[in-house]
């Protein structure tokens, strides 16, 4: 019976709550191809994963919609479309986070990128730590905005839900006599039993084919 247990294996089970953290996905867009490999090599190293790379801006946007990166690192000066045009399509719909790299560091370059939706830069040549640094910015700036975008949506969708509801609140208290509170017990209500959305609800009653 001894000489068999040495064999099992025993699983230990996760701990609750712990989730496996997944390296960023990043796309490259650098022309320079020596530059390029000394990049991809920087960020696999780093823990990173290079799921694409490009040396041209109009392939690099194209990567980034079949990709779905965290993080897009151009350079600023391409073929086909340069860097800041491409950070521009990206950023316009909060695609990922991007990082411009360019050999120079002049005030309107760096004023160009950031109405471009650039969320940091790069000036070559660079050291690993400056990398890792601009892209550790980007990405913390990039999740700052989602979550706004994020509450700014949710505000929106609230403020539509209340103008809805106080415009079935006032049919249902003018055509059946009900109390404010009534009439929003029979939308909360009919919500819940229906399980829908009281915003379902109250566009029902105003559209009319929905009464008590």
């Amino acid at each position: 019976m001894i000489g068999y247990c040495k064999y099992l294996h025993v699983s230990r089970p996760r701990p609750p709550n712990t989730r496996i953290q997944l390296p960023k996905r990043v796309v490259i867009a650098e022309d320079e191809a020596i530059i390029r490999l000394d990049l991809r090599e920087m960020l696999e190293e780093e823990g990173y994963a290079v799921v694409a790379e490009t040396g041209r801006g109009d392939e690099a946007v194209a990567l980034v919609q079949q990709h779905a990166p965290d993080l897009c690192i151009f350079d600023i000066k391409m073929p086909g479309m340069d860097g800041l045009a491409a950070a521009r399509e990206v950023s316009s719909e909060r695609k990922a986070a991007v990082v411009i790299l360019t050999a120079f560091s002049q005030r309107h370059l760096i004023e160009e990128a950031r109405d471009a939706g650039v969320l940091s830069y790069l000036v070559k040549p660079f050291q690993r730590e400056e990398l890792v640094s601009a892209i550790e910015v980007a990405l913390g700036r990039f999740e700052e905005m989602r979550q706004l975008d994020a509450t700014v949506r949710e505000l929106e969708d609230q403020l539509e839900v209340r103008k809805a509801v106080d415009r079935a609140k006032g049919i249902l208290m003018d055509e059946r006599s009900l109390s404010e509170s009534d009439a929003f017990n029979f939308i909360q209500k009919t919500a819940m039993a229906e399980r829908t959305t009281m915003l379902d609800v109250a566009n029902r009653v105003v559209s009319g084919d929905l009464r008590p």
